[in-house]
């Protein structure tokens, strides 16, 4: 992702892939894609084909196809989760000579497409080492430092996702003090509870206690934070049991299809009994917040444990 704007600027390629964990990374790819292809007219220059629409001979009939009113067009695949071997086979065939109007995107969240040897994007989010060193460069180029602490805390807020940690570097930048700390951390920087909590939910799949109670650690231990992680192991649940498209789920969950992309993944690392079980047990502690039985704080301890060892 670190260096694709400076590839776009010397040539645009019949193909990218798109993979990585950061979802958020994945639209950002495919609008500098947008923009440095100087895309005209939309509504029939860009296609989009996902798991409920996806019909390989389409797809390829439609790369094949000229654009209207605009140099370039974009064909867009978004997480097909079952390319068929015809398919791979003749997309293969067409990227080995490709139309030169059309540039093929592809995002790849589930690795469906490693088959192909095309221009890669990775929305893999970084290290901590990589990431401190882009806060100190960037802090530096408006005159800021910050400490040790406080680059480690903006990262765990953020859930080491570089696109958050951009939105909050914006901030600093503009803040008063030269000397970024803890304190600065605290009181400026938004924590991206809602991203914490996909987080702890893989740490939880994992068996992972240390780094679950470090990321329930970080959040805020209140009615937000409980029912952020109500609702998020209620859609692994639903997503779990049904056999809807991942747009048909995000409309009836009334969530991003991104948030339905993510909790498919999550969910494949618990058995449909387990996830049965969680959810039973997170309607009983939503019980006894209510009436007053538990406190939230205790609420959310308790049940990351019952997880753990469910």
């Amino acid at each position: 992702m670190k260096t694709l704007k400076s590839r776009l600027n010397k040539k645009i390629e019949a193909c990218y892939l798109v993979q990585g964990e950061d979802i958020l990374l994945y639209d950002k790819a495919l609008e500098m894609i947008k923009k440095a292809s100087n895309l005209q007219l939309e509504d029939f220059n860009f296609n989009i084909f996902d798991d409920d629409s996806f019909n390989g001979d389409l797809v390829i009939d439609t790369c094949e196809t000229l654009p209207m009113g605009s140099d370039k067009k974009i064909v867009l695949l978004k997480n097909i989760t079952n390319p068929n071997e015809t398919f791979k086979k003749k997309l293969r065939e067409y990227l080995k000579n490709p139309v030169e109007s059309t540039c093929l995107v592809i995002f790849d969240f589930f690795n469906k497409f490693d088959f192909l040897i095309s221009e890669k994007v990775s929305a893999k989010r970084l290290d901590d080492q990589s990431l401190k060193d882009i806060v100190v460069s960037e802090l530096r180029t408006s005159g800021k430092t910050i400490t040790a602490e406080a680059n480690q805390r903006l990262i765990e807020a953020c859930c080491n996702y570089y696109s958050l940690i951009k939105n909050e570097l914006e901030k600093l930048c503009s803040c008063e003090e030269i000397e970024i700390t803890v304190k600065t951390i605290e009181s400026l920087v938004c924590k991206q509870t809602e991203f914490t909590v996909f987080e702890l939910t893989d740490a939880l799949s994992k068996r992972d206690a240390d780094k679950a109670i470090s990321l329930l650690n970080l959040m805020p231990k209140d009615t937000k934070t409980f029912s952020l992680v109500l609702n998020h192991f209620r859609r692994l649940f639903f997503v779990a049991v049904s056999d809807g498209t991942d747009k048909e789920l995000a409309d009836l969950l009334g969530v991003k299809e991104y948030a339905v992309v993510v909790s498919r993944r999550l969910s494949k690392n618990f058995s449909k009994l387990q996830l049965k079980n969680i959810y039973e047990m997170l309607n009983d502690v939503d019980f006894y917040i209510k009436n007053g039985q538990m406190q939230v704080e205790n609420a959310l301890y308790y049940l990351v444990f019952g997880i753990l060892y469910c």
